[in-house]
């Protein structure tokens, strides 16, 4: 099975590195990949978000399958142009991938589909967004409407601080949705979906603010680690039940059945699971974890989402470790970002027990490999528990050198101490 992925960050990397163990996979393509790819899968020099130029390439790769990896294609319909082509495609239309690309829609969809979720005012003006701030009160929350990188988010409980970040998604032409804070714990799962049917992957935490202690502004994510072991039993399954099918169903009512992966961001509640938000493609950093511990072949599987053929009693292997991986940024981010950092190490990191690097932000210049981003490596460590996981992974990091390199020192620490409660349900108090 000749198999193409689309983009060039840490995810796709990620899904490379899991699709490269699936024997019937036979050759793996990634347009326009990094430096860390070169090794798993032949470069293609085309924009991802260009569907010409991808269905051109496809063509002439006689490919099998087309992973879409980040959310840009598939907001400007890249999946739709490869299956006009004729072309197996994972990853959702560009009606459907709305459920990313529009928080409003996300939040008509959720109302329609009786989906648990945090009450919400979509707002365009000044006026709008200072009542809503003062409707739902502090923690304040603020989200773009649009794509934005996972950066379109403020969180904060001082009001002058959200007021100004709607106003200026405003002066930017833009919208803002502004809804009530969600307290409890944040979860991130992955549901891998053929339009009808739907199997979920392995919860995952990340921690998205760029300092330790969840301080400063938020990122495209840090860090993650898998399995949760806090996670009430039955947690996947409620989540399933409760909002996965339903969105589902309500966007097959719609006409716009879903195929690819419904990223869950989900916070545990005392009134239950409620949705954060929804990303139509593996989430960065989580995929880093959860992949390297997925024992079923992964191309079998997102090939058999891409072709209607999940089945509705689906189930997938996972191995008994856990998986922990440590963003490594570049100077500046997540303001901005330094390029063309020798990058030091990284052999060294890859040789520890337990250890592997999946690139982000990397580029080739002649022998050396040097930073292109701001998220530049996820070093990933598994173990036989939270803690070995830990260590491992931040080994690694010790090993590689770059200038102005920073990363969290707490990715995974509070569930290793056990410090991490689900609050009590309002119905059990």
């Amino acid at each position: 099975m000749k198999t193409l992925v689309l983009g060039n960050g840490g995810r796709e990397h990620a899904l490379l590195t899991a699709l490269s163990r699936d024997p019937q996979v036979s050759a793996l393509h990634a347009a326009p990949g990094n430096a860390g790819m070169a090794g798993l899968a032949t470069l293609h020099a085309v924009e991802a978000t260009d569907p010409a130029a991808v269905v051109e390439l496809a063509r002439e790769l006689g490919a099998d399958l087309v992973v879409v990896g980040p959310e840009a294609p598939l907001a400007a319909g890249v999946s739709d142009a490869l299956r006009e082509a004729g072309f197996a495609v994972f990853g959702p239309s560009q009606a459907a991938a709305q459920l990313e690309a529009s928080k409003a829609f996300a939040k008509e969809v959720m109302s329609a589909a009786g989906v648990p979720t945090a009450g919400s005012r979509v707002c365009t003006t000044a006026a709008e967004a200072a009542a809503a701030l003062d409707e739902f009160g502090a923690p304040h929350v603020v989200k773009d409407d649009g794509l934005a990188a996972g950066k379109g988010v403020v969180v904060t409980s001082d009001r002058a601080e959200a007021l100004a970040h709607a106003e200026a998604c405003f002066a930017a032409g833009g919208t803002v949705v502004i809804e009530d804070f969600l307290d409890g714990p944040e979860v991130s799962l992955f549901v891998i979906c053929d339009g009808e049917d739907a199997v979920a992957l392995t919860p995952a935490q990340d921690f998205k603010r760029i300092h330790d202690g969840d301080a400063g502004p938020n990122t495209g994510g840090m860090g993650a680690y898998t399995p949760l072991p806090w996670l009430p039993e039955g947690f996947t399954d409620e989540v399933m039940d409760r909002v996965a099918r339903p969105v589902l169903a309500e966007m097959a009512r719609r006409g716009v059945p879903f195929t690819g992966v419904l990223f869950c961001g989900l916070a545990v509640t005392a009134k239950g699971v409620e949705v954060i938000e929804f990303n139509v493609r593996f989430g960065d950093p989580e995929t880093q974890a959860v992949l390297a511990r997925l024992e079923t072949p992964l191309g079998g599987l997102l090939a058999d989402a891409a072709a209607g053929r999940l089945g509705a009693d689906r189930r997938l292997e996972w191995s008994d470790d856990v998986a922990v991986d440590v963003v490594m940024a570049s100077a500046g981010y997540p303001a901005s970002s330094s390029r063309g950092d020798v990058i030091t190490g990284l052999a060294d990191a890859a040789a520890l027990e337990g250890v592997h690097v999946i690139h982000a932000g990397t580029a080739a210049s002649g022998e050396d490999v040097v930073t292109a981003g701001g998220r530049v490596l996820a070093v990933v460590g598994r173990g036989t528990d939270l803690a070995q996981a830990r260590q491992r992974a931040y080994a690694g990091v010790e090993r590689i050198r770059f200038d102005g390199a920073q990363w969290r020192t707490d990715i995974g620490l509070k569930a290793e101490r056990g410090e991490i409660t689900v609050p009590e349900t309002e119905g059990a108090k």
